[in-house]
């Protein structure tokens, strides 16, 4: 049975970094995988794109919760699933998945991830990346306009109106489901070590 750690936190606090420094600290030991909550938007091709654009993407109504816990369920069983890819530019799914095989350890990763009781139940270890505001917005930026396609307006405005709202209500608060938190991200040396070795101790138990 993989062990399964949930990683949330604000936008642009360094989730995806702390998954990854975890990976790579498991590289050749264990098999280890990330499942990316962005990847499980739900699909808005049946709308305008004007209309797609207005919608609030975090919000946990925008996450297909249902099939991202089944998915895991299924690498919990030990099978392959098809993860659906997602198009940020144009809002909506791409036609083609990709296969993921199961894994010793699986991160699931997102804003929302603790938000989802059924899914959150199959988490062994639950982190929540705690990264100032000032410092978050600032990532979100360079993120969403390098890699998303996005302008400085279109994000700034986004941020005001949905990404700080939907994260004093939902993200934040969902702090207190975390075993540990993290300060500073995927720079926090410390945490990571001992995500690491709770990772490994939890592996010899199972293989015993």
């Amino acid at each position: 049975m993989p062990f399964v750690i949930g990683v949330a936190g604000g936008t642009g606090s360094g989730k995806t970094t702390v998954a990854e420094k975890v990976i790579e600290a498991l590289a050749g030991d264990e098999s280890a995988l990330i499942i990316e909550q962005d990847s499980y938007y739900k699909d808005l091709s049946h709308m305008p794109l004007d209309e797609r654009s207005k919608r609030n993407f975090d919000h946990p109504d925008a996450i297909d919760f249902e099939l991202l816990t089944l998915q895991i369920n299924e690498l919990l069983a030990g099978r392959t699933i098809a993860k659906p890819l997602y198009d940020f530019v144009n809002h909506c799914r791409r036609t083609e998945t990709l296969a993921v095989g199961p894994a010793e350890v699986v991160l699931v990763e997102g804003i929302l991830v603790f938000h989802h009781a059924p899914l959150r139940d199959l988490m062994d270890l639950k982190i929540f990346v705690d990264t100032d505001a000032d410092i978050r917005i600032i990532r979100r930026i360079k993120r969403d306009i390098e890699e998303r396609g996005r302008t400085f307006e279109s994000t700034r405005q986004q941020y005001f109106q949905t990404v700080r709202p939907m994260h004093i209500r939902y993200v934040e608060p969902s702090k207190l489901w975390a075993d540990i938190v993290i300060p500073e991200g995927g720079k926090n040396a410390v945490a990571i070590e001992t995500i690491v070795a709770r990772v490994r101790q939890w592996l010899r138990e199972s293989r015993s």
